[in-house]
């Protein structure tokens, strides 16, 4: 266990930024999911956009946050843009 002050404040820190960073993935996993559900809900087009564009901001937000990386966001709005794509039908 830490002995020094400054060891025990860096302990309690890092416990509430461990609390912050679980509950920023678990909210950008529902958004995902969310997302997936329209697709796969056959949902109108209105409705699937939404929930792209709501998942792409969270996305976004949570690798400002470093909560993960910005290329592991920019590579899971990738993968999903594509599958709004097909859903909609806008594929060549």
């Amino acid at each position: 266990m830490a002995s020094h002050e400054s060891a025990k404040k860096s302990i309690r820190k890092t416990a509430r930024q461990r609390a912050v960073n679980i509950n920023r993935l678990s909210r950008m996993r529902t958004f995902v999911k969310k997302l997936e559900a329209s697709i796969s809900g056959k949902c109108s087009k209105e409705i699937i956009v939404s929930a792209f564009s709501t998942m792409q901001k969270e996305l976004m937000r949570g690798a400002g946050k470093h909560a993960i990386h910005k290329n592991a966001a920019a590579r899971k709005i990738s993968r999903m843009s594509k599958r709004v794509k097909i859903a909609l039908g806008e594929t060549q």
